[in-house]
């Protein structure tokens, strides 16, 4: 009788925490959305920003959030997946691995303002690649790798070792094993965990602040060797740098909605690949 009691004690506590979070993040959403929907139109995504970002669109700071994200991606997943395969498959346990793993965990705390002021030392100053998309990709490929390395190990980590075993068994070499069985049933683990650091990566402002971000370009940019604008620097600049505030704060909150749709749009496909695989599987 006392245990069926705290079982629905426990019940009820973790609801109504689950009711809470949703409720304060309906809040948040409900506000941004209902301030910011009037001034999403295709003229607002398709068009360039006008007379000192009062008017017009966004679209230079879409396609440079876009550039950003592919780069990203481009040098942190190839890395990070490889480097979790090399500890989960071929590193034997050790005081060297241990420290590695804490290592990449405590990266993963690291305020992304610090990456922010690397990237500056590194791909900017050291490396000479200037303010450019190049070096801001790269400095969120830095702070994307700890979780794309902790994910991918996890889904790794959830193959049954029997597998592993069993194909071995046939006369199958370990790299054979990795990349016909392990890596296939891994995919939507993977996957998931790639989609939603890109999406927020996406987000980050701090990382890109020094290293290639600025407020404003005439035009699109389309060169990696280049400034560019990204809706999470445009929204802070318009919320709190802007000479007219008050008259752009809608597109400040129309920029925050589109800004959180692109994010929700990378969620649902990561949701969506997972549901793919796994159904397949």
């Amino acid at each position: 009788m006392i245990n069926n009691i705290k079982n629905v004690l426990n019940w009820l506590l973790l609801l109504g925490s689950t009711l809470v979070v949703c409720l304060i993040l309906g809040i948040i959403l409900w506000d941004i959305f209902s301030k910011g929907f009037s001034s999403i139109s295709w003229q607002f995504i398709s068009q360039l920003p006008t007379e000192g970002m009062t008017k017009g669109g966004i679209l230079p700071a879409i396609v440079g959030t876009v550039l950003l994200t592919f780069i990203t991606t481009l040098f942190s997943v190839p890395f990070g997946v490889a480097c979790a395969l090399y500890l989960n498959e071929y590193a034997q346990p050790s005081l060297l691995t241990n420290i590695i793993r804490a290592s990449i965990r405590n990266l993963a705390g690291i305020p992304s303002i610090i990456y922010g002021l690397f990237g500056l030392a590194l791909f900017v100053q050291t490396l000479r690649l200037g303010t450019s998309v190049l070096s801001a990709g790269l400095t969120l490929g830095l702070l994307s790798l700890p979780y794309i390395i902790t994910t991918t190990e996890e889904a790794l980590k959830r193959i049954p070792n029997s597998m592993r075993e069993a194909t071995l068994a046939l006369g199958v070499t370990q790299f054979e094993t990795i990349k016909d069985v392990v890596l296939p049933q891994a995919l939507p683990g993977i996957l998931t965990g790639v989609i939603l650091t890109m999406s927020r990566a996406a987000g980050e402002t701090a990382p890109i602040l020094f290293t290639g971000v600025a407020f404003y370009i005439n035009g699109i940019t389309t060169s990696v060797n280049k400034e560019f604008m990204a809706l999470p620097y445009h929204l802070y600049m318009l919320s709190t740098q802007h000479q007219s505030i008050e008259s752009v704060r809608p597109l400040a909150y129309g920029t925050a909605a589109v800004l959180i749709l692109l994010v929700f749009m990378l969620n649902i496909i990561a949701f969506y690949i997972r549901f793919k695989h796994k159904s397949q599987a």
